[in-house]
């Protein structure tokens, strides 16, 4: 590749694709809402909006060779971090759809409604989540752990999904940008140049008052919904796939294994109560596969527009235009934060964009006297809540797959989110005792 042509840096232009692929998915979407449409961003598929952007991706830089932009283009798509993500996909489907096919479904729910009361339920998905996520590390493994359970409970239970599906998405990233093992908080902290347990006491100050009011709203959205659910009977046996999944997740296994595991064990119980044959077992699991295909076709082609956004110089045309706009402490932690959420939603990866951030947030951080743990926290705190209300972030991908709900509906109650972003704006505007 002729990585020396200064005429394919194209700037913000670069981002077109993506912009293109957002203005058509959600603005169809919003005009079928306003129509009063049932459903209304079933009507143009993600992953053919998707192809319209990829459209233009390619047609941008017309001097650039067209092998070449395809080299990029699949070299972005069968980046091994996504073929991951799109294994998890998989695999959450073909469990819940294995699951839900012995019997285990119907079971988890009237357990949980068994000893959980409905006003109770999501505010409890969100600290399962919370806590699940701060151990493991990783937002990706508790939304693929929690998501079929916590879903099909809302929907056994008459909640809200779309509420159900925000508890979950904001408590795996509240651990994500927490934990001392996830890697967004490593990137910051060693990328800033600060200690692990000072990030985290500087982050947890932040994050402590946003999720405690968060609990609050979700309780008071559980109440708005809980009424007469009629509980009905439960067998431990086909609670337990649920179980081992939540529990070799929290202890840090891969989550792919975890969610394989938890397959095989929905067909050895389904097998051995005989609530279902093989043919039954593999067609639910078939099912529950075959539900993730649009995402998973979503994942790869975005992958792939992110790496021609790159190549046509737009991450560094977004960097140098934040870089050159800040003036003033305050100014500098504005811009600092704008600049890693930006770059987390443009790539879809908050762990890459806190990577490219970081150098930079080093020389602002240095020249207006902002101390490194208080760089680490701005940088993994913008990243993480940008990216967790993208439409096109594989958090979000999954559990509107699974609950059949649209983002939008989804991002009306990511309190968390955005209580979190309010409390980090409101330490830029004070300051803190410990910013320096």
């Amino acid at each position: 590749m002729n990585q020396n042509d200064d005429s394919r840096n194209l700037g913000g232009v670069a981002f077109l694709p993506l912009i293109v692929f957002l203005a058509l998915y959600i603005g169809c979407g919003l005009a079928f809402t306003l129509l009063g449409i049932p459903k209304p961003f079933s009507f143009l598929p993600r992953h053919v909006a998707l192809l319209a952007g990829t459209l233009v991706a390619f047609m941008l830089w017309k001097k650039g060779p067209i092998d070449e932009k395809l080299k990029v283009f699949c070299t972005g798509m069968g980046d091994s971090g996504v073929m991951m993500i799109v294994l998890i996909y998989l695999l959450a489907g073909g469990f819940q759809g294995a699951a839900a096919a012995i019997g285990g479904k119907t079971s988890v729910v009237n357990f949980c409604l068994q000893f959980v009361p409905p006003s109770f339920l999501i505010p409890g998905v969100f600290l399962m989540c919370c806590f699940i996520s701060t151990a493991i590390g990783t937002s990706m493994g508790t939304i693929a752990a929690m998501a079929p359970v916590a879903i099909g409970v809302a929907q056994g239970a008459g909640l809200n999904a779309a509420a159900v599906c925000a508890a979950v998405i904001c408590g795996s990233y509240f651990g994500d940008n927490l934990s001392m093992i996830s890697d967004t908080t490593i990137a910051a902290a060693e990328g800033c140049g600060s200690k692990m347990k000072d990030k985290f006491r500087m982050n947890f100050a932040i994050a402590l008052p946003a999720a405690l009011v968060s609990l609050v709203l979700f309780y008071l959205v559980s109440g708005q919904v809980q009424g007469g659910i009629q509980v009905g009977d439960y067998n431990l046996l086909q609670v337990l796939p649920y179980v081992v999944v939540l529990v070799l997740a929290l202890m840090g296994i891969n989550v792919a294994l975890v969610l394989f595991g938890g397959i095989l064990l929905t067909g050895c119980i389904g097998l051995l109560q005989g609530t279902v044959d093989i043919f039954g077992w593999a067609k639910g699991l078939g099912d529950g596969m075959a539900d993730m295909f649009s995402i998973s076709m979503v994942a790869i082609l975005v992958s792939g527009i992110i790496g021609l956004v790159r190549y046509y110089g737009g991450v560094e045309w977004l960097v140098g235009k934040i870089t050159g706009w800040i003036h003033g402490r305050k100014g500098a932690e504005y811009g600092i934060g704008l600049l890693s959420g930006l770059l987390s939603a443009a790539m879809v990866n908050n762990t890459i964009a806190i990577i490219v951030t970081c150098p930079i947030a080093k020389v602002i951080g240095k020249k207006y006297d902002i101390a490194p743990k208080r760089l680490a926290s701005l940088v993994d705190i913008f990243a993480c809540s940008f990216l967790c209300v993208m439409p096109h972030d594989g958090g979000m991908l999954i559990v509107t797959q699974l609950a059949g709900t649209s983002p939008l509906d989804v991002m009306k109650y990511c309190y968390y989110v955005y209580a979190l972003l309010i409390a980090a704006c409101v330490t830029i505007q004070l300051g803190t005792h410990e910013g320096k």
